[in-house]
């Protein structure tokens, strides 16, 4: 039985096949409750994202997975083969590691993907499609998640502009907690920063935006985190004086944040020091607010450059932290194989227990028919001494003849023979 990794991602499928063997929640629950039952294939994990569909599989063949893959999503084998990676044991546990890790992501080192795998088993083992070694493997996969974000810098640099702005928020304001936050236009990209910085414990959050609705849908996703309100959008300038950081992305032609609607905001907060956060492209903000003291002014080109430099070092940390996977891995193969070679040793003493007694049966046989006592320990101390040792002494004499490490597994099969089949020696 091997461990194997089986499937598509961003690199080796393109999004109409992804979206072909996709797999919703409620879907493969129920496909995984009827493969519990299969005695083929029914140690299995699967993980579907957008930018991946995976088998995790104890199994005796790859090609079951493959098989198992193609038919409950309507594809031809060879069709989807071109397009599968396959991974076996020591590799297969290298590849989930580096998953969980974010070191496979399409954004590196990104951290939603550890949440994904940690729900593709929790699903499995509601399925009752998870043994305890194929449980183990992937706790072990977490334990490796862990310690590359704890241990290296992977993950600790902004690589999107909404999780910029917030990492900016925090580099000037060291309390994140006593916090205003106004957002300028509840879009896309200012939704993902206004869920960072509330992600984050900011004290409060102003929306505003043209139209109230979608501000109001923006509040009702971020309420549960943080104080909301929505503001008017011809409210705008009265309000700026209450933002400690402004994130604007409008999409508008002309300004909206204009120099002197700053200049008495600033005069009114007594000039505690802003942030204000340009996303658009025109411009929203007047650049002229920079030479205020007090205010910085970032816009998109100087975050995007922010984000470049980030990235590069999340590159740099990644090699230290492939190099940390790839000893995890070593480390739990190691420990298999060592759990592997407990279950032949303890077959082996068994075995040689087997033949304690019975060579004890026959020394007392012996004695009691009268015959010399120091004789007969003589021949059990040595014949079961041969009968121990003759075996594994061949065993152990081939192997120093043989290079390749892998002839260990042939000698514990071989072992497990010995314990099988007791080799009676000639006298």
């Amino acid at each position: 039985m091997s461990f194997f990794a089986l499937g598509v991602n961003h690199q080796t499928a393109s999004v109409e096949l992804r979206e072909q063997i996709a797999f919703n929640a409620e879907k493969l629950s129920e496909l995984l409750q009827q493969q519990s039952h299969h005695q083929g294939l029914n140690d299995l994990v699967v993980v579907s994202t957008c930018n991946r569909t995976e088998v995790y599989a104890m199994s005796e063949n790859v090609d079951i997975v493959l098989h198992w893959l193609a038919h409950v999503n309507g594809l031809d084998v060879k069709q989807l083969s071109n397009h599968v990676y396959r991974y076996e044991n020591a590799q297969a546990i290298t590849h989930l590691m580096r998953v969980a890790s974010g070191l496979d992501s399409l954004m590196l080192g990104e951290p939603q993907i550890l949440g994904q795998v940690k729900t593709a088993l929790f699903l499995a083992k509601d399925a009752h499609t998870v043994s305890s070694e194929l449980n183990k493997i992937f706790e072990y996969a977490f334990y490796a998640a862990k310690r590359v974000r704890s241990e290296t810098a992977v993950g600790s640099h902004a690589v999107s502009m909404g999780y910029a702005v917030a990492q900016l928020a925090l580099q000037v304001f060291s309390k994140p907690e006593t916090l205003t936050i106004l957002i300028v236009a509840a879009g896309e990209m200012n939704s993902l920063v206004a869920k960072h910085l509330a992600e984050m414990g900011v004290g409060k959050v102003l929306i505003c935006n043209r139209t109230r609705a979608r501000a109001e849908n923006l509040a009702q996703e971020i309420a549960h985190r943080v104080d909301v309100e929505i503001i008017d959008f011809d409210q705008l300038a009265a309000n700026l004086y209450r933002a400690d950081v402004i994130s604007s992305c409008t999409g508008s032609l002309y300004q909206v944040i204009h120099f002197n609607d700053v200049k008495a905001a600033l005069k009114k907060r007594r000039y505690q020091q802003m942030l204000l956060v340009d996303l658009a492209v025109p411009r929203d903000i007047d650049p002229k607010v920079e030479s205020l003291d007090g205010v910085y002014l970032y816009g998109v080109d100087d975050l995007q450059s922010v984000i470049e430099e980030n990235l590069s070092q999340r590159r740099q940390a990644a090699v230290e932290a492939e190099i940390m996977v790839n000893q995890l891995a070593t480390e739990l193969m190691t420990q298999q194989r060592v759990k592997g070679a407990g279950h032949t040793i303890q077959a082996y003493r068994a075995h040689g227990e087997s033949l304690a007694q019975d060579e004890l049966q026959l020394a007392l046989s012996q004695l009691e028919s009268g015959e010399n006592a120091e004789d007969i320990l003589k021949t059990f101390a040595h014949r079961l001494t041969q009968k121990l040792l003759h075996p594994t002494s061949i065993l152990l004499r081939q192997a120093a003849k043989v290079e390749d490490p892998t002839y260990l597994e042939m000698i514990q099969i071989e072992l497990e023979d010995v314990a099988q089949h007791t080799r009676k020696l000639k006298p």
